[in-house]
């Protein structure tokens, strides 16, 4: 398992192409889940700087904090509430160039300008989202999308325990 990340400087594509290899190799081995989400979160966060990078699991038909990389966070989120809450009850992914302009926006931080959330499943079933903030407005795009889609979908293997 690797310990340590190689930060890779250059486009954005360039980014996540030299990240996933990497990812891939925190998770080998490991099945518990929320040390695979913690991980993720953490290389995310080291690799592109984001303000807040982190995971909500559904549980009992809310989404609860889960493994993030940031300062605190709103600890629950309710079904089609927010962006998350949106992502989480449409079940798709969705990218939001200016949170203040998202209809019912949760502003867990005033400092969060920017957002994207993508679904997260184990099993073929959504378990929760993948929640990464900017602080600056228009950070995300289908680059992101396509890479974190990628990413989340490295959980879909089912032989990940929750302990």
């Amino acid at each position: 398992m690797a310990e340590d990340l190689t930060i890779q400087s250059g486009s954005k594509v360039e980014q996540y192409q030299s990240l996933l290899p990497q990812i891939k190799g925190l998770l080998q081995g490991e099945s518990n889940l929320i040390a695979n989400l913690a991980n993720i979160a953490a290389a995310l966060k080291q690799q592109f700087n984001f303000f807040w990078v982190g995971y909500y699991l559904i549980d009992d038909n809310q989404l609860v904090l889960g493994p993030f990389q940031g300062p605190v966070a709103c600890t629950r989120i309710a079904y089609n509430r927010g962006v998350c809450g949106t992502a989480w009850a449409n079940n798709e992914t969705i990218i939001v160039p200016d949170v203040d302009a998202f209809p019912g926006h949760i502003a867990c931080s005033a400092l969060s300008k920017s957002e994207i959330v993508v679904p997260l499943y184990r099993n073929h079933t959504l378990i929760g989202v993948l929640d990464v903030d900017s602080s600056e407005l228009d950070s995300f795009d289908e680059v992101d999308k396509k890479y974190l889609i990628e990413i989340n979908a490295m959980i879909e293997d089912n032989s990940l325990t929750l302990r």
